[in-house]
């Protein structure tokens, strides 16, 4: 593969350069990137802390790419390339100082390279500090050019509406809404991205994506591990904000969008906006018929005792925070009316899994005697994320042999097998995209806005109303049994099977 010498030179800073997002995503990524050639021939990576020295980040860089990296342990030749790029630079993101001497690097570069160059500006710091070092940017002139200026924002956008507004007027203040890019690492995934080809460039299931043909859809996105070293920041999120204002909610646009017109960014997000305006309002619901929350407490994870969440480093021993949400969502327009969306988040659950199921409505009229199968299962699809992107589809097969009897058989597409290749980081997809450009896979202020309109509701109820009856599931299973009731309710099932796709 060639390098992309149609790309002007870039220059990428990364604030928070010593976290453990840049160890474990940022750099892997853009060494990776490296190695395919989708990086500008010219190009400069500033890491930006305030502890350590270059050598000393350095060092721990190749550490991380051994550990973290898809590839293993980086090639000491193209690492040596790699990191001739690479400059690490000490400071205080309070202090101005700072931002000249980042200024200055940028002014030496664009003079060596002899054009202007795209500067992406990566915060992986807390919250709090983005308006301090999009006021720092700005007052240096470092994002004035809003066609080659981006800055990106990592997660949480705001811990609530209130919160996501003010950010976003502060940013606005140096920064362009074009030059935004509000990261969600779900939507790099290669299964999420193939949701749109395989709806939109296949014959076969848009006819039958709609309410005639779709009884409802399930999104799961399931952890295994605890909170792990993060109790602190969770005891101030929970799975509400945390997972499902941001990720959940981006993969129900997808499957819940109109077909699009083009593939241009502004066309892709104003159809997930379309969604979004269409959810029902929670406040005009009781909470208990369409949201389930859940705290884990000790259990068994692979045949050892774990902890609880109350026990958990940094979270109050008396914690009303969530680590599960469950919730039926509706979408009121003409596609999708009556069909409910079921989504569902938890931490400490059986299996690490990302996915989306599909259950299609049964056939209008049942002609097989009574006898020829155990149970009429409805046709299903079931969209793996992770870990083993793919797809599967149940549907009804006679069985070998005399007479009619009936089995469920399951055809499967797994990505590996199919192209031969090992799909690469969502970080990699979308830092390649900030670098291009291309904005549409990342969120716009209104569809940021939107979704924590959505979901506003039941965090002010939570609020005023905390749980009584946290830990209410074991950890190791999959949540609190109130949360198969939102379904049973409605006559369903979660899908909770350990493999979905058939190798």
């Amino acid at each position: 593969m060639t390098q992309q010498t149609s790309l002007r030179p870039a220059i990428i800073a990364i604030f928070g350069a010593t976290g453990d997002l840049t160890k474990r995503k940022l750099i892997p990524a853009l060494y990776n990137l490296f190695l395919d050639n989708h990086l500008p021939p010219q190009f400069r990576v500033v890491a930006v802390g305030r502890q350590s020295d270059h050598e000393v980040f350095v060092a721990q860089m190749l550490d991380s790419i051994a550990k973290y990296s898809r590839r293993g342990a980086a090639d000491p030749v193209k690492w040596k390339e790699f990191i001739s790029r690479l400059q690490y630079i000490v400071g205080d993101f309070q202090d101005q100082a700072l931002y000249k001497k980042l200024k200055k690097i940028v002014d030496e570069d664009e003079r060596e390279y002899k054009c202007e160059c795209s500067r992406i500006y990566y915060l992986s710091v807390p919250p709090s500090i983005f308006s301090r070092i999009s006021d720092g940017l700005g007052s240096v002139g470092l994002s004035q050019a809003r066609d080659r200026d981006r800055i990106v924002i990592e997660k949480p956008f705001g811990r609530d509406l209130e919160s996501s507004e003010e950010l976003n007027q502060h940013l606005l203040a140096s920064f362009e809404e074009r030059q935004i890019y509000r990261i969600d690492h779900y939507l790099g995934k290669e299964t999420v991205q193939n949701m749109f080809a395989f709806r939109f460039a296949n014959a076969l299931w848009e006819p039958i994506w709609n309410r005639r043909y779709v009884d409802s859809v399930q999104i799961t996105v399931a952890e295994d591990v605890g909170v792990e070293s993060r109790g602190g920041y969770y005891e101030t999120s929970g799975a509400l904000r945390d997972m499902v204002q941001n990720h959940l909610l981006q993969l129900m646009t997808i499957v819940a969008m109109e077909p699009l017109v083009s593939f241009e960014a502004n066309e892709v997000r104003n159809k997930k906006v379309d969604v979004l305006k269409a959810v029902r309002p929670l406040q005009n619901q009781e909470p208990h018929t369409y949201a389930v929350r859940g705290q884990y407490g000790p259990g068994t994870y692979g045949g050892e005792l774990v902890t609880g969440y109350r026990q958990e480093q940094g979270v109050d021993p008396v914690s009303s925070t969530e680590t599960f949400v469950a919730l039926k969502l509706y979408v009121d327009n003409w596609r999708w009316q009556d069909v409910p969306f079921y989504l569902r988040t938890g931490k400490r659950l059986p299996r690490k899994v990302s996915e989306i199921v599909i259950d299609f409505r049964p056939v209008p009229h049942q002609m097989f005697p009574r006898g020829s199968t155990d149970s009429f299962d409805c046709n299903r699809m079931i969209i793996n994320i992770q870990p083993d992107e793919g797809i599967s589809l149940r549907f009804q097969a006679k069985e070998p042999g005399a007479g009619m009897r009936l089995r469920t058989v399951t055809m499967g597409f797994d990505y590996t097998e199919a192209f031969h290749s090992q799909s690469r980081e969502a970080y990699e997809t979308l830092l390649q995209e900030v670098i291009e450009g291309d904005p549409a896979l990342f969120m716009r202020d209104d569809q940021e806005r939107i979704a924590w309109q959505i979901v506003q509701p039941l965090l002010d109820y939570w609020q005023t109303t905390p749980a009584s009856n946290f830990p209410n599931y074991l950890a190791g299973t999959w949540g609190p049994e109130i949360s198969d009731v939102l379904l049973a309710r409605d006559g369903r099932s979660w899908h909770n099977t350990q493999a979905t796709i058939k190798k």
